[in-house]
């Protein structure tokens, strides 16, 4: 993990946040080639979810009325319990701090949980004890070590802690201007179902999609882009007659773990997750997790949910506005249920960070061989598809160089380099992710063609420079 963090700076993917003054935790900034990658994957996605008869575009409001966080339950469970460190201070969220605990501690405080709930129950497994355990975490705080400061005994009793951003609207900071920052981008989407719906005339079944950014105050950030505080989804609710929910949940699972896999994850380092019935978030009736391989184990970066029709029953009571669908084929009228594909764009970042990320061996020009660092990025994926560079700087190699450059540009993102052997300029791509390097040479200036070197196999050929195009979006289209 070390070495993609320095490589992602060194690089320019991603840069600490308001890194001249000592940085703002859990907050990044994405770099020149970053915000190319990024903007890649979210075009994927979109391209995806949206290029189909039966999927919406939408771009909702960052802010939002307050009462649509009352309806959706964010303002009463969107908490998390945290307790805190008395001697050094530390924060921690009870679940983790439970997960994080010594063996030893762990099955101390387990022992005393099975004896309170009775040890011959069937129910007492491990999610019954997580659970107990953050409930009552007072009834413990007396047997709990800080992993920080190694104390014992100095943690305050629980309290509730909600992860939403609050701000005021107006120029007077009271309770009755309070607003959000939105800690998901679906809510966006369930209260403008009405409007999509008429303004689009689409028939159930029938999705809305929408990327942005949304804001989570989290206590304890960590593992680099997997928990920030500032991030990027991308979302799609599939709104589905009551009764044909638990096959399209099925569908879509199959269908979205298949476009992480169609964009060079390989499935091995992917996984299913599925939530415990006494996991669920209070809206689902189903949930599964698509979890990828990161160097620190597996990690969600994308949630598949049967949100049932919790969604739109609430914003209904709330609101006072119907949400309702009229089937006119079989004249009745229900509530549609909701199926959501949620994916982590800045997670989803991250994961094909991690997933293309190599180093191998490559031949130097004196005949030996090197470490060579490289990112295995699909082409449709890769921030710069095509670099260009002269193989010397005159006899008009140059002027033909970025002639080619300029052309290519107009289709894609291409780098002119003309510094340095063109084995070193070879590297530098490779750790950039590109494709393919063109190189121009004095065959060049006689039958106008071009080596192509291909960044994986690091294999060469020959083709006219008028092909160059063609070949590099053929490639990109696999």
């Amino acid at each position: 993990m070390d070495k993609i963090v320095s490589l992602a700076k060194r690089r320019g993917f991603v840069f600490q946040s308001s890194e001249i003054y000592g940085g703002l935790n859990g907050c990044w900034d994405f770099g020149p080639l970053g915000v190319e990658l990024l903007n890649n994957i979210k075009q994927a996605w979109w391209q995806a979810m949206t290029y189909r008869d039966d999927v919406e575009g939408l771009d909702a409001s960052i802010l939002m009325h307050p009462k649509v966080w009352e309806a959706s339950g964010h303002v009463e469970n969107f908490t998390d319990p945290m307790v805190d460190c008395k001697q050094c201070k530390a924060r921690y969220r009870v679940d983790l701090l439970f997960e994080s605990l010594p063996k030893k501690s762990k099955k101390h405080i387990e022992d005393k949980i099975k004896v309170t709930l009775g040890a011959d129950s069937a129910e007492v497994n491990e999610i019954t004890i997580n659970n107990y355990f953050s409930d009552n975490i007072d009834h413990f705080t007396a047997d709990i070590t800080c992993p920080t400061c190694g104390n014992t005994g100095t943690f305050t009793n629980a309290r509730k802690f909600n992860l939403m951003f609050k701000t005021y609207m107006g120029a007077i900071e009271s309770e009755d201007s309070i607003a959000y920052l939105r800690p998901e981008t679906a809510q966006g989407i369930f209260v403008n179902y009405g409007n999509v719906k008429e303004s689009t005339r689409q028939k159930l079944p029938f999705g809305i999609a929408q990327i942005g950014k949304a804001f989570r105050n989290e206590i304890n950030t960590k593992n680099f882009l997997f928990r920030v505080r500032e991030f990027e989804q991308m979302e799609m609710q599939y709104f589905v007659k009551p009764g044909s929910d638990d096959e399209l949940y099925n569908e879509w699972k199959e269908h979205r773990i298949q476009w992480w896999v169609d964009l060079g994850i390989k499935r091995e380092n992917l996984n299913f997750a599925p939530h415990p019935a006494d996991k669920l978030a209070h809206y689902a009736k189903a949930a599964v997790d698509i979890e990828f391989k990161f160097p620190f184990g597996f990690g969600e970066i994308e949630g598949i949910h049967n949100r049932s029709d919790f969604d739109l029953s609430q914003h209904t009571k709330f609101s006072g506005k119907k949400l309702d669908y009229y089937d006119e084929q079989n004249k009745e009228r229900f509530i549609p249920y909701v199926i959501e594909t949620s994916a982590g764009a800045t997670r989803g970042f991250m994961a094909f960070l991690c997933n293309a990320f190599d180093e191998d061996e490559a031949p130097t020009s004196e005949g030996k061989s090197e470490v060579r660092t490289v990112l295995h990025f699909h082409p449709k994926l890769a921030p710069i598809k095509c670099a260009v560079f002269p193989l010397v700087n005159k006899d008009g190699l140059q002027e033909i160089s970025q002639n080619i450059t300029s052309d290519l540009q107009k289709t894609f993102k291409v780098f002119y380099d003309d510094s340095g052997a063109v084995g070193r300029r070879y590297r530098r791509q490779d750790e950039c992710g590109t494709p393919f390097c063109v190189t121009v040479d004095y065959d060049t200036l006689k039958d106008d063609t071009v080596t192509i070197r291909e960044r994986d196999s690091m294999q060469q050929e020959r083709i006219h420079k008028d092909k160059i195009k063609m070949y590099v979006l053929e490639k990109m289209s696999l």
